[in-house]
């Protein structure tokens, strides 16, 4: 059988050496034996064709903490009104609404954190970061 010439750019001459513990080389050895590749195709695939988690904002980071100190803040105040009414006083606030409205907010956290942005955005994202005062 013939070699069939390859692209120069596709020619795999690097190598990248990564250390492994011997339960880690023992799982890449038998995942390729079960996927009938090799332990090099299968680390190329995983490494290259899985999606990279998405990156978020630094005033997405920002709105994502502010919103988890709301939760907490309201966690207490429903915690105050379930107490109120375990104990027959006129409570803070109404439970359902409490429970609605922290509802939402893991809702708004969620969302941010599943927010993609394109690489133009995040770009122009870090440089609008100089609104906020010192």
């Amino acid at each position: 059988m013939a070699n069939r010439k390859q692209s120069k750019a596709l020619v795999r001459k690097h190598i990248f050496p990564v250390r492994l513990s011997d339960i880690e080389l023992d799982m890449i050895r038998i995942k390729s034996q079960d996927a009938s590749m090799s332990a090099s195709e299968l680390m190329r695939r995983n490494a290259l064709m899985r999606p990279l988690p998405k990156r978020l904002s630094k005033i997405s980071l920002q709105t994502y903490w502010e919103l988890g100190q709301i939760g907490n803040n309201l966690n207490q105040l429903v915690k105050a009104t379930n107490t109120a009414l375990k104990m027959g006083c006129t409570p803070p606030a109404k439970p359902e609404l409490l429970r609605e409205l922290l509802e939402l907010l893991h809702q708004c956290r969620r969302d941010i954190a599943s927010y993609d942005i394109d690489d133009d955005d995040w770009e122009d994202e870090e440089s609008d970061d100089d609104w906020e005062a010192d």
